[in-house]
């Protein structure tokens, strides 16, 4: 909220040498952030003065141009120059050469001397141009930094002023004022306004604050107004989308007449651009009170105005030109020929104000907060008006900001008031709550005088009543916050002073640190960070096409995915089930900029929908849902596993002097999935797989001891490196963390260092190529007892001397006793039993 301090001196008491930064510092004790100061003289300084034309002297240029030598008297009538400098003539007619042609003789402009500095550090200094030494310039209103319109120079008389030459203009034009901008919380919403602001800026220096809405006299009606009816049959949350409308008529307006400046140079301090008279007056009421208006050409309604919901299928032309498909869940102003607004968003274009327009009917109405909300975001239409209703507006000012309307249009536009009024609706009860003596005390941690509580409170605005063991607090009608003894226990603390509440340093409860899950991601994490892997977090928003390649490791399979109703890009409408996408685009990304040697790995949320999703309705507002709803929410919540994956590509260190860097390969994934499991005490099941992300002959599932398949790893299919641009042979896993957790031991047991020596016997086995290796080397280990300590494969052979249809497979074995040395005997024996075992079941025969 954008704060014009000569705005604010008029309902604060502001010092005359405050500046926007002082003002600032006082809202910070109540609770507000600083934004930005805004101060025009921050980029702009003098001389910069009235001018009037005296001539205009049309000279046309070699270069197709024509430029006006111009003189242009910039001192009163009969007065000399009082400012010194160079360029600057003393008789206070000065020779400029300007290239605008919207001006002439006699016209008031702005004139910017030597020694002027306007925005961008542009600085006048007399000049030699198209043979004639200008000094100075006449300025528009781009060049002023009021505004973007630069067609031609600013001529004083459309804006309906007629000052004297020699005039200052910084100060006619409002160039002197400051604003101060802070940071408006969204339960603050009564902020933003000036009311709001200056209310504030008295709490946080203990001064008399004075009311705007106070100063408004209300025209008492003298009959019923325009007919207006709140139809509202399908309430969100069992709240009427309206619940008050008031509407007042001015006649015979001029609405092309010019905006005054006081009025315009607020506006655009407060950051609003002025439009045209009727709209500014809308905007600057808005601005002052709090309370959004609307104005319709009253000669382009046609019957009752009513309030409803949409119906199916209709549409609307809104201000900005677009024909909207409306939502069976948007307010509507109608009349007879249909929708002539989103309520409390933009207005119709059937209805707008226009230079023609002598009649305009105002709407100063109060909307239910959700129904604006939603429209505003389903339309994808912020505006001034919905960023206020949808924090709340005070029900209670809509007839004062609607006189306030009446009374600048009759003043400023030449209209006639019509006394008729209409004012339709439901006041809602009075909000009031129990504040117990000692609970602010209590929960701030500093005694609290009754005084402080109550005085607090009332100087908020609240009725405060004195009742058994504390007070009864109503809240005043523009703080719909305030609904608990919490939240006036942070108003009596806020307004009493936080320097008040001491430091003290917090003893941290005892705990049992980490939960076994957040222990085991934090090992699996810390394992791949130090085996040389990055870690990287991408979005978790991906294609259609991204979860149907690898949601599901058959193509065409059915799958499950969650699509976002709201979604930042249509292109990436759908939660992720898997976390390779993300870690694709990252590789992608990084290899396009020359990162070509990358080993990337994530650890996050997949989310896969399954069962009962969503719930058939939201809970009510205002109420704990029962522990049978929140059971509901929960089922309706898809299963979202934690889930970790990596992607490689490239080669696994830089080459060097003397080193050859090796290729990442399907080996290397394979690595990091085992290396997940292993930290947390899991014996990972490697078996031949497939899935369509992965080459059909280099990828592997991923299994429990139970069998329960938890991941694939391998090389990625050249499909899709293809399609991604990346390399060939670029590898990947992807592990579901949560069931490899659930799996582990509460407590990993290290073995013993076993002080005797091991023995190591090789075989190589013969066996049909289609057995897969891992099938073999389960055998042997089942087939060689408990004196075995290890097997490995080393090398699987095809060719010369295997017979066709067969390969060779050849392991390394560990044996060793715990309690003795074992002789050649003893390992030999149990080296036999194992092939003895692979023999039967494959068929294997020794090389």
């Amino acid at each position: 909220m954008r704060i014009p301090l000569t705005w604010l001196r008029e309902y604060a008491q502001v010092p005359a040498g405050a500046t926007a930064e002082d003002v600032m510092t006082e809202l910070v004790k109540v609770g507000f952030e600083e934004e930005a100061v805004h101060r025009p003289l921050d980029s702009i300084s003098g001389p910069v003065v009235v001018g009037r034309v005296l001539s205009k002297e049309p000279e046309p240029q070699s270069n197709g141009k024509t430029i006006n030598w111009c003189s242009v008297r910039v001192v009163p009538e009969g007065a000399t120059q009082a400012l010194e400098g160079d360029g600057i003539d003393p008789s206070g007619v000065q020779g400029i050469v300007c290239g605008a042609h919207n001006f002439e003789v006699g016209d008031k402009v702005v004139v910017t001397l030597p020694g002027a500095v306007l925005p961008g550090d542009f600085r006048i200094s007399p000049r030699k141009t198209y043979g004639h030494v200008s000094a100075g310039m006449i300025a528009s209103v781009r060049e002023l930094g009021m505004g973007e319109e630069h067609d031609g120079i600013l001529v004083l008389s459309t804006l309906g002023l007629d000052p004297e030459p020699g005039t200052d203009a910084l100060e006619l034009l409002g160039l002197r004022d400051e604003a101060a901008e802070i940071n408006v919380t969204p339960d603050r919403g009564y902020v933003f306004s000036i009311r709001g602001a200056a209310r504030e800026y008295a709490h946080a220096t203990g001064t008399p604050f004075m009311d705007p809405a106070s100063l408004v006299s209300v025209t008492p009606a003298s009959g019923p107004g325009y007919p207006v009816r709140l139809e509202d049959q399908a309430p969100i949350y069992g709240l009427p989308g309206c619940d008050r409308f008031v509407a007042r008529t001015v006649h015979g307006i001029n609405a092309a007449a010019p905006t005054p400046t006081w009025m315009s140079s607020r506006l655009r301090l407060a950051g609003i651009r002025s439009i045209s008279l009727p709209v500014d007056i809308s905007n600057y009421v808005m601005l002052e009170l709090g309370q959004p208006l609307h104005f319709y050409d009253a000669d382009k309604l046609s019957g009752d105005i009513v309030v409803r919901r949409a119906a199916a299928g209709e549409t609307l032309q809104t201000l900005d030109g677009k024909v909207r498909k409306l939502d069976t869940e948007d307010l509507l102003i109608t009349d007879a020929s249909g929708a002539i607004g989103v309520a409390g968003v933009m207005g119709g274009a059937a209805t707008e104000v226009t230079p023609a327009t002598t009649s305009v009917l105002i709407e100063a109405a109060h909307f239910e907060e959700v129904s604006i909300a939603r429209s505003r975001r389903r339309h994808k239409l912020p505006s001034e008006a919905s960023k206020r209703f949808e924090r709340g507006v005070d029900w209670e000012v809509a007839d004062e900001a609607a006189q306030r309307a009446v009374n600048l249009l009759v003043e400023l536009a030449g209209g006639t008031e019509d006394t008729t009024a209409t004012d339709v609706g439901t006041e809602p009860a009075p909000v009031t709550v129990f504040l117990p003596a000692g609970f602010a005390s209590a929960r701030i941690g500093i005694d609290f005088t009754p005084e402080q509580v109550v005085d607090s409170l009332t100087d908020l605005g609240a009725g405060v009543e004195e009742a058994d063991g504390g007070w009864n607090v109503t809240a005043p009608s523009w703080r719909h916050d305030l609904a608990t003894p919490e939240d006036l226990t942070e108003e009596v603390a806020r307004l009493v002073g936080y320097d008040a509440i001491p430091a003290t340093l917090p003893i941290a409860p005892p705990g049992r640190g980490y939960s076994r899950t957040q222990q085991q991601r934090r090992r699996a994490v810390q394992a791949l960070a130090d085996s040389g892997l990055t870690e990287i977090l991408a979005y978790p928003f991906v294609s259609k096409a991204a979860n149907d390649t690898f949601g599901v490791a058959e193509a065409g399979a059915p799958r499950g995915a969650v699509k976002l109703a709201n979604p930042l890009s249509e292109e990436f409408g759908y939660l992720r089930t898997s976390v390779l996408p993300g870690l694709i685009d990252t590789a992608k990304r990084n290899h396009s900029r020359g990162f070509t040697d990358l080993a990337l790995f994530e650890s996050g949320l997949v989310f896969l929908p399954s069962g009962t999703f969503g719930t058939a309705s939201i809970p009510p507002l205002g109420a704990k849902p029962s522990d049978d709803v929140l059971d509901a929410l929960y089922d309706g919540i898809p299963y979202q596993p934690l889930t970790i994956g990596a992607v490689f590509t490239g080669r696994d260190t830089a080459a060097a002097p003397g080193h050859t860097p090796r290729a990442w390969d399907w080996a290397d994934a394979i690595d990091a999935a085992r290396l997940v499991a292993d930290v947390t005490g899991v014996d990972l099941v490697v078996e031949q797989g497939s899935h369509q992300a992965f080459h059909p002959g280099r990828a592997a599932v991923l299994k429990l001891r139970s069998g329960e398949v938890v991941g694939h790893a391998g090389e990625l299919h050249p499909r899709l490196l293809a399609e991604q641009h990346l390399p060939a042979r670029t590898v990947a896993m992807e592990i579901n963390a949560s069931m490899v957790f659930d799996a582990a031991p509460d407590v990993i047991v290290a073995r013993p260092i076993s002080t005797f020596p091991v023995a190591t016997q090789d075989v190589a086995l013969v066996v049909p190529a289609e057995i897969p290796a891992a099938e073999v080397l389960a055998t042997l280990r089942e087939g060689a007892g408990e004196l075995l300590e290890d097997v490995a494969l080393f090398d699987e052979y095809h060719g010369k001397g295997i017979p066709e249809a067969s390969k060779s497979l050849a392991f390394g074995l560990r044996f060793r006793a715990a309690d003795r040395t074992l002789t050649a005997d003893e390992a030999s024996a149990a080296r036999a039993a194992a092939v003895e075992l692979a023999g039967e079941r494959f068929g294997a025969t020794q090389r």
